[in-house]
């Protein structure tokens, strides 16, 4: 038993060991908080929060929450993250508090690393722990791409936002918007885009990806969608949600080279980083788990398609990207975007292998300096749930890689305040009611038909629209001045009938032209969206220039065109019966099958002549009767989706086309029996830093004897502008071909060259060259010359012949073009390297074209 003196010895020293207890507990120091963007108050996750001189560190999760605590009497906390300034924040040390951090971009320029001596250092790669570093980065890619697990799935929310930016309050304040104040936000005056924006899209999309090595297959299921409707009889919704969508493509950095607007930018950890970047160590953060090295990288060339910026890599073996930060320097030759950022975060697995969880894209175009008016544009990506090699039945891979689960475009509020993987501000959300008030103002209306009318060229009024504009006055030398009305339905008419219909008079040949066309869409849905399915049938009676009905059925009809080089007498008026069948199939696989009557009769210095026991017989007319079958596959294929029109989004997946024609003598009057068949290949090659290739490759042979009006016309251009898939310096109906083979390829160099030379590069041009060549021939029961029964090429007013087959040479010609003058204008220098006897022909030619691109 305890002595009266051991008992007082152990309460004494119990309460001394509570009370040391109570003292240590009492000094514990406990932060809690969210932190957020200063400019669009959104929660930033995985901010690194640090108490300052210590290890003890934490990250914020996806709501931007943080808890930070340790038994330690510290009195500041430091926060950290790529592209925001770092704060350090007092906190009263020993007490528990709540510390909400706003965090303020960080938009210096970096600069180029400089010794403080004497003399400069000069830059190299050699014995560089910086490009040694990178260098590892590269090496280890293979290991940290999502393609190195066998499967990956993950869930993945985006919102995508477009605004009218840098606004004036004296902009802000017009009569003109005087009802349209609610539509505008404030942000930060240091924010890209100004202090005043005005919303005007916005886009939120829920996708389940799944992704499998072998065989290799990924499958996007869209769980839900939703964005901001505009009046269908303004605007197209679905070729401004697709244009944008374009604009701000997903961004791998594990890629050699990243996609912006149609441009392709050197990634820095791509292969051959280190030839086009200088690299820097510029922090060690020996708090993470695992350490991290800071490394920061600007461009050798400040024109290049490059980045400037910041990565954070693992110092763990793997060498993996945990974060980056990426923006586009003030001189990169790239039209209106005067603001390029690019953010992404990535978090390990349960095996440590880092993952993107997050990545924010900033866009900031205008036409003028950084002050000036513009569009503002982001996109946010969040992606949780990530798993891998988790194997799944053949099932959830199987049919299209993108699909739409069923009501993805009608889920409510309540199931999407559920579901969102990141909140979104109510600012943001305030858009969607915000446009359907906009749409329902009369002033807005009148302003947006104006709009439609100017720039695609139709004046909607409902059920019908009236145009196209720019064929309203044209003119040439069968009909002199030319005057044309016409319209189209619309879907206010119906989802199932369409009818597209105009009427044009010459003033010289004193002739009417018409053209009426009505077609059925069985998917109760507009001919022109996809997947199209539909049947039409159609007459037109017309004149034309022989040789473009062969390419797309419909002559050129704009008042550019009209104004014409050299000799340009020989035309056909025409009568077109037409009836075909339209199916297109989500694999974008498609077919066309059709009936065909053609009559074509001679016009101008025309003629349909051929020789016979009597002497010269001139035909008044040929008529035609085949059937068709057009064959279209066209993998992956994206495009413009507008109401009225589609047009393709070039990328670098091929696109499959097969034409086949039988024509039938005998039937409703044709008079020629033959089989013809065309194949063809068109592919964008992007080629890195040295800009990007457009190729096309035909292949065709026609089958049986034919009059020469029949025979393949090659597409030639007598206009002063230049086109890419006609040869620019051939005369009309120069060359025709029962057989050939052409290769036509346009490469632009994206101001490879001209960005390296001191007085040019700040114009910010561009390098094009082309090359066309063409190969073929005619049979000998198809050429004039061996059989006098045939009609006989045309001849010039000398009777020198106007009209050949190719013979044992290719035609060739190829053109060097400056491009990006005034950022709209191509010019391009023509050669034409044989042929040079024929009549009215030139070696030299100097073309123009409009051409808008970024």
């Amino acid at each position: 038993m305890m002595t009266k003196i051991q008992k007082r010895s152990f309460y004494l020293l119990f309460l001394l060991l509570i009370f040391t207890v109570s003292s240590v507990v009492a000094q514990s120091t406990v932060v809690t908080g969210v932190i957020t963007d200063a400019a669009d108050k959104r929660p930033v996750p995985s901010v690194t929060v640090i108490f300052k001189g210590t290890k003890i560190a934490t990250k914020t999760d996806a709501q931007g929450k943080y808890r930070l605590s340790a038994q330690i009497a510290s009195t500041h906390i430091e926060i950290n993250y790529v592209g925001y300034k770092t704060q350090s924040v007092p906190v009263k040390a020993g007490q528990e508090q709540q510390i909400n951090i706003v965090l303020q971009e960080d938009s210096q320029a970096l600069n180029e690393v400089t010794v403080n001596s004497a003399k400069k250092a000069k830059y190299r790669n050699k014995d560089n722990p910086a490009v040694e570093l990178i260098r590892q980065v590269i090496a280890h890619k293979s290991l940290n791409r999502l393609e190195s697990d066998s499967t990956v799935e993950y869930q993945q929310y985006d919102w995508m936002q477009f605004s009218l930016s840098n606004l004036s309050e004296k902009f802000k304040n017009k009569k003109i918007f005087k009802n349209y104040q609610f539509l505008f936000d404030q942000q930060d005056s240091g924010a890209v885009g100004g202090k005043n924006i005005l919303p005007v899209y916005l886009r939120e999309r829920l996708s389940q990806y799944y992704y499998r090595k072998s065989p290799q297959k990924t499958k996007i299921i869209t769980l839900a969608d939703k964005h901001v409707n505009f009046d269908d009889g303004l605007v197209d919704n679905n070729a401004i949600g697709n244009y944008f969508e374009r604009m701000y493509a997903d961004v791998d950095i594990y890629a050699n080279n990243i996609v912006f607007t149609n441009s392709q930018f050197l990634s820095p950890i791509a292969d051959g980083a280190p030839a086009y970047y200088k690299f820097f160590i510029t922090d060690t953060l020996k708090n993470q788990q695992p350490q991290l090295i800071e490394l920061s990288f600007i461009p050798r060339l400040p024109n290049a398609l490059l980045f400037e910026g910041k990565i954070y890599i693992t110092m763990d073996g793997k060498y993996a990207v945990q974060q980056a930060f990426l923006k586009t320097g003030k001189d990169v030759n790239i039209n209106f975007v005067r603001a390029l950022e690019v953010k992404l975060n990535f978090e390990p697995d349960i095996r440590g292998k880092f993952h993107l969880v997050k990545s924010h894209l900033l866009m900031d175009f205008g036409l003028g300096n950084e002050k000036g008016r513009g569009f503002k544009g982001e996109r946010s990506v969040t992606i949780k749930n990530y798993k891998t090699n988790i194997p799944r039945p053949d099932s959830v891979y199987s049919g299209e890689s993108m699909v739409m689960a069923a009501g993805a475009e009608n889920r409510d509020a309540a199931y999407w305040a559920n579901n969102r993987l990141e909140p979104i501000g109510e600012d943001k959300l305030k858009i969607y009611g915000n446009i359907d008030t906009l749409g329902q103002m009369k002033s807005f209306k009148r302003m947006m038909d104006l709009v439609t009318f100017f720039f695609i060229g139709y004046k909607n009024l409902g059920p019908v629209e009236i145009g196209p504009l720019y064929s309203f006055y044209t003119f040439n030398n069968l009909e002199g001045f030319r005057l044309r009305f016409g319209g189209r339905t619309t879907t206010d008419f119906s989802t199932r009938f369409y009818f597209d219909t105009y009427a044009a008079y010459g003033f010289k040949d004193e002739k009417w032209k018409y053209f009426f066309s009505g077609a059925y869409s069985f998917n109760n849905k507009s001919i022109y969206k996809f997947p199209q399915s539909f049947v039409r049938a159609s007459f037109r009676r017309d004149m034309s220039i022989p040789g473009e009905e062969a390419v797309n059925g419909i002559p050129e009809d704009n008042l550019a065109s009209s104004f014409r080089r050299g000799v340009n007498d020989k035309f056909l008026y025409n009568d077109f019966y037409k009836v075909e069948y339209q199916q297109e199939y989500l694999n974008h696989f498609s077919f066309n099958v059709g009936f065909r009557k053609w009559t074509q009769s001679p016009a101008g210095n025309l003629l349909f002549a051929r020789q016979t026991d009597l002497g010269t017989q001139n035909l008044a007319q040929l008529t035609s009767t085949e059937f068709n079958l057009r064959l279209r596959y066209a993998p992956f294929e994206k495009f413009y989706q507008g109401k009225v029109f589609r047009e393709r989004i070039i990328e670098k997946y091929p696109v499959f086309e097969l034409d086949y024609a039988a024509g039938v003598k005998g039937l409703f009057g044709g008079e020629n029996a033959y089989h013809n068949l065309t194949a063809s290949i068109d592919k964008r090659f992007y080629l890195g830093q040295f800009g990007r290739s457009d190729v096309r490759l035909e292949g065709n042979y026609l089958f049986g004897q034919v009059p020469f009006p029949l025979l393949r016309i090659h597409k030639a251009n007598q206009s002063y502008s230049y086109q890419v898939y006609a040869y620019n310096l051939m005369n009309f109906l120069e060359f025709v071909s029962d057989h050939y083979v052409s290769l036509n390829v346009d490469h632009n160099f994206n101001g490879l060259i001209l960005n390296r030379i001191p007085l040019l590069r700040s114009l910010k041009l561009r390098e094009y060259v082309t090359f066309k060549g063409l190969y073929g021939g005619l049979r000998n029961e198809n050429d004039p010359l061996m059989n006098s029964s045939l009609l006989q090429f045309s001849v010039n007013e000398d009777g020198i012949a106007t009209t050949y087959h190719l013979g044992n040479r290719p035609y060739m010609e190829a053109s060097a073009g400056l491009g990006n003058i005034f950022k709209v204008l191509r010019f391009d220098i023509v050669r034409r390297f044989n042929y040079l006897n024929h009549p009215d022909v030139s070696k030299w030619g100097l073309r123009a074209k409009v051409q808008f691109e970024f």
